[in-house]
């Protein structure tokens, strides 16, 4: 019986409902359903791109305890169903909307005045009731994001201090579930097959948010593979710590400071303000390490990217 490890493919994809996919990959090594199945789960749930409400105003009330006069809930109640409504941001820069009302009856997300760069998935969803005949505006910051931001750090980032900060839940895919079954190829028996089932929030696809997750998985892989070998230690080693091996010309670039390398306002001040100084500290860090920092976001990583590449680093 042959003892490689058998390369899997996607054979089958059903689309249960408009959001939701089944893939079946097959065939797995031993022991590879589950391994496979909960990296994908932990990714899907956790690493793909979204978008949420970070922060928003009331007019007329001063905090969240407020009770306002003519509609049916308090500030706390409004945020509740604020924080159910999902997006689909075009752009990377947090996006000021605004709710507005003035007739009897049922507020809902289609009274959100958009723009071109933002898209209410689920315009139905419930906000408010104006039970006299009163008015209701509402401001708020969408933004984009990985997994989940506390309300503390929304405080950090809100446009000002009479905005209220959210928690934020970023992530459109709202279930994941798999199951692992036996399966065989010829004579061999003992394979696995990964059944996998995702559920979006409407603003990516399954098969789109599946697609990021399997691209998530083997970049981070793939930055680890022949990370182990002599010469690749010595060169990390080398540019860390500054060898006087080096070369004075590879030294003198690492030198240079990172206001001098061009970069837009946003990430120039990004990067300052995470206190890294120099193409040195930048060259140090991991893509990971990079979309952790501070106010740090995925068009900024991509231009750090095209950045390290111009400088063939």
């Amino acid at each position: 019986m042959p003892n490689h490890i058998n390369t899997p493919t996607i054979t089958s994809v059903t689309d249960n409902s408009e959001n939701s996919s089944t893939f079946v990959i097959e065939p797995l090594h031993s022991g590879y359903g589950m391994t496979l199945g909960n990296s994908l789960r932990r990714v899907l749930l956790s690493s793909i791109e979204g978008a949420a409400i970070t922060s928003f105003r009331v007019e007329g009330a001063s905090h969240e305890f407020t009770a306002l006069d003519g509609i049916k809930e308090d500030v706390v109640a409004i945020m509740q169903n604020l924080k159910q409504i999902r997006f689909k941001v075009h752009s990377d820069e947090p996006q000021t909307l605004v709710i507005e009302a003035s007739k009897k009856g049922e507020v809902t997300a289609k009274e959100i005045k958009t723009n071109a760069d933002v898209e209410v998935i689920n315009t139905d969803q419930y906000i408010a009731t104006i039970d006299s005949a009163k008015s209701l505006k509402i401001e708020i910051v969408v933004e984009k994001g990985r997994g989940y931001r506390t309300v503390e750090e929304s405080s950090v980032t809100r446009q000002s201090t009479d905005f209220i900060a959210l928690d934020a839940v970023f992530s459109p895919v709202l279930r994941v579930r798999y199951n692992v079954e036996n399966t065989r190829v010829g004579q061999m028996t003992n394979l696995d097959k990964l059944n996998i089932t995702a559920e979006t929030d409407g603003s990516i696809t399954p098969r789109d948010a599946f697609e990021q997750a399997s691209a998530i998985l083997a970049n981070q892989y793939q930055a680890l593979a022949g990370k182990t070998t002599v010469a690749s230690v010595q060169l990390v080693e080398a540019v860390a710590v500054g060898e006087e091996e080096g070369s004075k010309e590879e030294e003198d670039a690492l030198a240079a400071s990172i206001e001098d390398l061009n970069f837009s306002a946003r990430t120039t001040n990004a990067l300052i303000n995470n206190d890294i100084q120099t193409l040195k500290d930048l060259f140090s860090l991991t893509d990971s390490e990079l979309k952790d920092l501070k106010g740090f976001g995925s068009k900024a990583l991509d231009e750090v990217r095209e950045k390290l590449a111009e400088l063939e680093l």
